[in-house]
C-alpha cells in the first residue's frame, strides 16, 4: 500500500555500510535515516518463514528508522498484486518467487528500475547470473535475496548403513542403491506429487543432465517444442526411478496423496508406540535445500547426522549441476523507503538474521559462511555461488499458468504421467498443448 508520508523536518546519512567483499557504490553503501516513514512489503511467505522474514525488516527498522508492515499474499502472489496493481495500490517491494512474474509485470510497466539503486551492489555481491535473471531486456528490475538449491537428494543416515550402501553420484549407482535398499524391505523414495511442483523439481534435474544447459534454456524459452526428443528422452530416464511403483512409499497411488512436507516426515519422522507404522517408510527423498528446515521442525532429526543429503547424481557424462529457486525483490513504488529497503536487501547484513535461523540459503556470496547455523547449511549455500552448471527452475521460468498452478499445466501432466510413465509421446504432446496455449504473442 502506498503510505501517505509523515513530514520530516530532515533525513540524513549516518552510516556506512560494509559489504564482506566491498560494496563499490559510494551512494548504494549509504543508510538513509527514515524516522516516522512507513512501506509495505508483500511476499507469498506464512508461518515460520514470515516469522524469519520479519527478522530482517526488524534490522531494516533498526537501521534506517522505518516502519515497514508485511503483508502475506498466499502462494499465487500473482493474483493478489494483479487487482492492486489496477488500482494503484501497491505495496513498496514485493518479493516474487518466479524470474517470468518479474518479466511479465516490468513488461508491463508496473516495476521499477533499480539499476541506481542497488545495481553495483549487485554487481559486487552476486553472481552475473543473478544479475541476468533480474534483469528485463537488459534493464535490472530486482534482487534476489533467498534461493534454493534444488538438486538435493536427502537421506536417513541409519537406513544406508543398515543396507551397506552409500551415498551415489551417477544415476545408474542411484538405481542400484534403490534396488538394494528395496530388496531389504525399505522403501527407497517418497514422493510429494500431491503437489505438482515436486515432480517438475525430478523432470528439471533429469533434463538438465540429459540434455544439457543449452536445450534446457531453448525449452524455456519456446526456442524448442516439448514435443522434441529431448523432452521424451528424458520423461523416459526418470521413468526408470519414478515409473517403478515398488520403490515408491505407498506406490504410485500413494505418492500422488503425499503432500512434500508429508514425505519428509515419511523419510524422517520418528516412529513412536501409537503410530509405529505412520513414520520412516522411506530412505530418500528428492528436494531442495529448505528439506532441511522441514526435518528439524516436522520430524526433530538431527540434520548433518541422522539425516544427510548428496547432490542429485549425473547422468552419463554430464558435468556437476544445479536447478535452483529464489526469491527476487522488486520495487513497485519508488518510495524513498521503498528504495533503501531494496538497497538493504542487496547486502550481505540482510541475509544474516534468517541465515542465523536455519532454513534459508542466500544467493549473496558476499554473505559470511558463519551466519549459517551449521555445515550442511554452508554447503548447500556454497553450490549457489561456486562455479559450475546452474539453471533457474524451469517451471518458474514459463508462464505460471503452465509452470506453477495447481491442477494444470506441468503439475497436472506430470502428475497423470506417474499413472503411466511408459507413454511418454503422449505426455509430451500434452505439455506442448499447455505451454502453446499459455504462451505470450
Amino acid at each position: 500500500m502506498r503510505f501517505q508520508r509523515w513530514a520530516l523536518a530532515f533525513t540524513f546519512v549516518v552510516v556506512l555500510l560494509v559489504s564482506a567483499c566491498g560494496s563499490n557504490g559510494a551512494d548504494e553503501g549509504r543508510v538513509q535515516r527514515l524516522e516516522g516513514q512507513q512501506l509495505e512489503v508483500a511476499a507469498v511467505w506464512s508461518g515460520e518463514e514470515q516469522a524469519n522474514f520479519e527478522k530482517v525488516l526488524r534490522r531494516f527498522e533498526t537501521r534506517t528508522g522505518a516502519e515497514v508492515r508485511f503483508t502475506s499474499t498466499g502462494r499465487n502472489i500473482a493474483t493478489a498484486l494483479g487487482p492492486r496493481i489496477q488500482g494503484g495500490d501497491t505495496p513498496d517491494v514485493a518479493i516474487l518467487p518466479q524470474p517470468g512474474l518479474l518479466a511479465d509485470l516490468a513488461r508491463r510497466g508496473a516495476l521499477e528500475p533499480i539499476e541506481s539503486v542497488a545495481g553495483s551492489l549487485v554487481d559486487a555481491n552476486y553472481a552475473r547470473v543473478w544479475r541476468e535473471l533480474g534483469s528485463v531486456e537488459g534493464t535490472l528490475y530486482g534482487v534476489w535475496f533467498k534461493a534454493a538449491n534444488k538438486s538435493t537428494v536427502w537421506y536417513r543416515t541409519k537406513a544406508f548403513f543398515d543396507a551397506g550402501v552409500a551415498p551415489p553420484k551417477t544415476w545408474e549407482k542411484f538405481q542400484d542403491v534403490s534396488a538394494r535398499l528395496a530388496k531389504d524391505g525399505i522403501k527407497p523414495l517418497a514422493v510429494g506429487a500431491k503437489d505438482g511442483w515436486t515432480l517438475t523439481d525430478w523432470f528439471e534435474n533429469v533434463y538438465l543432465r540429459t540434455a544439457g544447459p543449452e536445450k534446457y534454456d531453448q525449452l524455456a524459452s519456446r526456442r524448442i517444442p516439448w514435443t522434441d526428443d529431448s523432452v521424451k528422452h528424458a520423461l523416459r530416464t526418470l521413468g526408470q526411478v519414478l515409473g517403478r511403483p515398488e520403490w515408491l512409499a505407498g506406490g504410485v497411488e500413494g505418492a500422488l496423496a503425499t503432500s512434500f512436507e508429508e514425505s519428509v516426515v515419511q523419510t524422517f519422522g520418528q516412529p513412536t508406540p501409537a503410530e509405529p507404522e505412520d513414520k520412516q517408510k522411506a530412505a530418500m527423498t528428492m528436494e531442495g535445500s529448505f528439506v532441511a528446515a522441514n526435518i528439524v521442525h516436522d520430524t526433530k532429526t538431527d540434520v548433518g547426522t541422522d539425516a544427510r543429503f548428496f547432490d542429485f547424481p549425473s547422468i552419463g557424462e554430464s558435468k556437476r549441476s544445479v536447478v535452483f529457486g529464489g526469491d527476487v525483490a522488486v520495487l513497485l513504488d519508488a518510495t524513498e523507503a521503498g528504495r533503501e529497503l531494496i538497497k538493504f536487501l542487496a547486502d550481505p547484513l540482510a541475509a544474516e538474521p534468517w541465515a542465523e535461523a536455519g532454513g534459508f540459503v542466500s544467493p549473496n556470496r558476499s554473505v559470511d559462511p558463519a551466519a549459517y547455523p551449521d555445515l550442511t547449511t554452508r554447503q548447500l549455500a556454497r553450490a549457489l555461488v561456486e562455479p559450475g552448471v546452474v539453471r533457474f527452475d524451469l517451471s518458474d521460468l514459463v508462464p505460471a499458468s503452465f509452470g506453477a498452478t495447481d491442477g494444470q499445466g506441468m503439475y497436472k501432466i506430470l502428475q497423470d504421467w506417474l499413472k503411466n510413465p511408459t507413454d511418454v509421446d503422449a505426455t509430451a504432446a500434452q505439455l506442448e498443448a499447455a505451454a502453446a496455449a499459455t504462451a505470450g504473442p
